[in-house]
């Protein structure tokens, strides 16, 4: 995987001995959305600023765009979104867009022309003109996006994108983030929205405690979690269990006498097949029987739950690998 973003061990220490961040790894594939998540206080934004060299780190070892962290050569390359931006409101979004894209060096034709094809991207078009100040907190999202992507970047950074925005403006920021994707721009998303990021993200990475639990595609991240469940309309006792264990040979099944649901460790729907038969062959009911792979929630809570201190530098990421 070629890394767009790679940092190995970032600290970031506050006075007092404060840790906001303790010793993180993050790589960034090229040409996908990756999605940052965490609690409150996690460090995701802290780890964002550093990154943007909006704050110093402690400790940074890495690069981003091929370039040491802070090159500005390559910060030009990078469109970002900060968490709580705050736009003059006596602007009108055209006047922003344009004011921004002055700032990232884009000649006067072009930002222009740029402008006016985002507020088009983010259907602001009919509010071009409008101060920021009429705008709701949505709009002025929306606009945070169009400003973003001023300077035709590489690498979008997006800090709580669709913070205060309505269903339909999520649903139309999603839409956005795969036009880049399919544009082959990449983009480093940083949310809580945990329903958004498990619609439009390639890979997550989860942070809790200013350290790096997860870090991978769902899929890997869900390895040996995932599988069938039988549940019964009565309990399943113990004849029926070992019958439908002998059935299965080699696949793990979950479960007591008095439970009502059996999980077994396979995604191949065959292989579940000979339990179903030992199942009704002993009279038990089938209630339901379908597939369930945790969900990034599940993975969320998860992580959230362990004690702090199973948290470490360079969290375990998937098998398949998520390092360049």
């Amino acid at each position: 995987m070629s890394a767009v973003i790679d940092v190995q061990g970032v600290e970031k220490m506050y006075r007092r001995k404060v840790h906001a961040l303790r010793g993180v790894d993050l790589q960034v594939g090229a040409g996908e959305i990756f999605g940052l998540l965490g609690p409150n206080g996690a460090g995701k934004s802290t780890l964002v600023k550093v990154l943007m060299t909006v704050i110093s780190a402690t400790k940074c070892k890495g690069t981003m765009l091929g370039k040491k962290i802070g090159d500005k050569s390559a910060l030009t390359q990078v469109g970002y979104l900060p968490e709580h931006h705050n736009f003059p409101k006596y602007l009108t979004s055209q006047q922003v867009l344009r004011h921004f894209g002055a700032m990232a060096g884009v000649d006067r034709k072009t930002r222009n022309k740029r402008a006016d094809e985002l507020l088009e991207i983010v259907n602001m078009t009919n509010s071009a003109t409008d101060k920021l100040g009429t705008y709701s907190k949505g709009m002025r999202q929306r606009i945070g996006i169009a400003q973003a992507l001023m300077n035709d970047p590489k690498l979008v950074v997006l800090d709580e994108p669709t913070d205060g925005v309505d269903p339909i403006g999520r649903r139309d920021i999603r839409e956005i983030l795969l036009r880049l994707k399919g544009e082959g721009r990449t983009v480093f998303l940083n949310s809580h929205l945990l329903s958004e990021l498990e619609m439009v993200c390639d890979r997550v990475a989860i942070m809790v405690h200013g350290q790096m639990r997860q870090q991978g595609t769902i899929d890997e991240l869900t390895e040996g979690r995932s599988g069938f469940r039988i549940r019964s309309a009565a309990a399943i006792d113990g004849l029926a269990i070992d019958a439908s264990k002998a059935a299965v040979h080699g696949i793990e099944c979950a479960g007591e006498p008095g439970e009502h649901e059996l999980v077994f460790q396979t995604s191949n729907a065959q292989t579940v097949q000979p339990a179903i038969d030992s199942l009704r062959k002993h009279g038990v009911v089938i209630e339901s029987l379908g597939f369930h792979r945790p969900s990034l929630e599940d993975l969320f809570i998860q992580a959230v739950s362990e004690e702090p201190d199973g948290a470490r530098p360079g969290a375990q990421q998937g098998k398949k690998g998520a390092r360049s």
